[in-house]
């Protein structure tokens, strides 16, 4: 029976090993491979020899699955590693939302049948007086 920190510990373990293969890839890619650590070099030296018998995906998945059962002893995982359910490079289509632009936003003009007409400020002053006046006369 898997416990559930040596789940958490495995999925963490196959997380580190992906991104470390991806990166001594890119890093023998970038002809960078000496500045890695002796483990690593081995790794790479390990997956050039498999990508001489199987095609390059399968030689990935085998050399991350070395690495992963490493990283999983080293972090504290007891017994056999779980199987840890592989990434799908397939893209994915059920629950994706396509990107929509926002709809432009409608220029301000002051012409147009939906533009609210506009007091002048001189007629709101002039209302404002005269109602002030007619408080002023009825209160008195």
């Amino acid at each position: 029976m898997i416990k559930a920190a040596d789940m958490m510990i495995a999925r963490r373990a196959d997380t580190k090993a992906r991104a470390d293969i991806a990166t001594w890839k890119m890093m023998a890619k970038l002809n960078g491979a000496s500045a890695l650590p002796t483990e690593a070099q081995a790794f790479l030296a390990r997956y050039q020899a498999l990508l001489r018998d199987m095609p390059e995906p399968k030689a990935t998945e085998t050399t991350i699955q070395l690495v992963y059962r490493g990283y999983y002893n080293e972090m504290g995982g007891t017994g056999v590693p779980p199987d840890v359910k592989a990434y799908s490079s397939d893209p994915i289509t059920g629950n994706v939302t396509a990107f929509r632009r926002p709809p432009a936003p409608k220029p301000k003009s002051a012409a147009g049948p939906e533009a609210k007409p506009q007091l002048p400020v001189a007629l709101i002053f002039a209302c404002l007086v005269v109602v002030y006046v007619g408080v002023r006369y009825f209160l008195q």
